[in-house]
């Protein structure tokens, strides 16, 4: 019987492991669907609701919070492995926070932003489903979350399309990357309800699309608290 509680421990462990081969291909653009669609689409999302602050949940690497503090935004990145909070900061994102999703999840996160943004960085279940409860508390009034994510009807390959734990993997990523975390597949109808019974409604859905194979290269949802 699959733990969900281990298995979202594993993520995270996972990510330990990896986090200096996903530097890497981030810093060295090795991921082809990132520089022809997601990067500019999460990016846009943000820029689009003209935020003075942002909160990015799962920042990695730093990517985007530098992005964003390059126009003039104040922005606060969220990770729980020191590695990549380190590489955050060495590429200039200043304001960090080295917390898990649990840790925000007990109120640890005593922020308060324009937008929340999830890029990628949704990758567990109960875990998820407690931080997005959370959200709405780190949001200012008419705050905006946005959420990008495998897109599910791409990401299901020949599997049921049904909720339920998948078996990573780091194909198509050059780099010496160690086993792969599990994963937490979530249908489309899924993901609108997981934002909905977390207090907020959904405003927007975008579907990027990657050029080399006209289908979508991931799924976009903005929204916003329901109250």
């Amino acid at each position: 019987m699959i733990d969900p509680v281990q298995n979202d421990r594993e993520i995270l462990a996972a990510w330990h492991r990896n986090a200096a081969p996903w530097i890497d291909a981030v810093r060295n653009g090795s991921i082809a669907s990132r520089k022809l669609a997601t990067d500019a689409a999460v990016l846009d999302a943000v820029l689009a609701c003209q935020p003075r602050s942002v909160i990015d949940l799962g920042c990695g690497e730093g990517w985007l919070g530098c992005e964003l503090m390059r126009r003039g935004i104040d922005v606060t990145g969220v990770d729980a492995v020191p590695a990549l909070i380190e590489a955050a900061r060495a590429a200039g994102l200043t304001q960090t926070r080295l917390l898990s999703y649990e840790d925000i999840a007990q109120g640890k996160l005593a922020l308060r932003a324009d937008v929340v943004v999830c890029n990628f960085s949704l990758l567990g279940a109960e875990c998820v489903d407690d931080l997005l409860r959370t959200v709405p508390s780190l949001l200012e009034a008419q705050g905006t979350f946005i959420v990008q994510t495998l897109h599910p009807l791409m990401a299901c390959g020949d599997q049921a399309y049904a909720d339920g734990w998948r078996a990573g993997t780091w194909a198509g990523i050059d780099g010496a990357f160690h086993d792969a975390p599990p994963w937490y597949f979530r249908t489309l109808e899924s993901w609108i309800a997981l934002i909905q019974a977390s207090g907020m409604t959904l405003r927007a859905l975008r579907e990027p699309v990657d050029p080399r194979s006209a289908k979508p290269a991931s799924l976009l949802l903005v929204a916003r608290a329901a109250h």
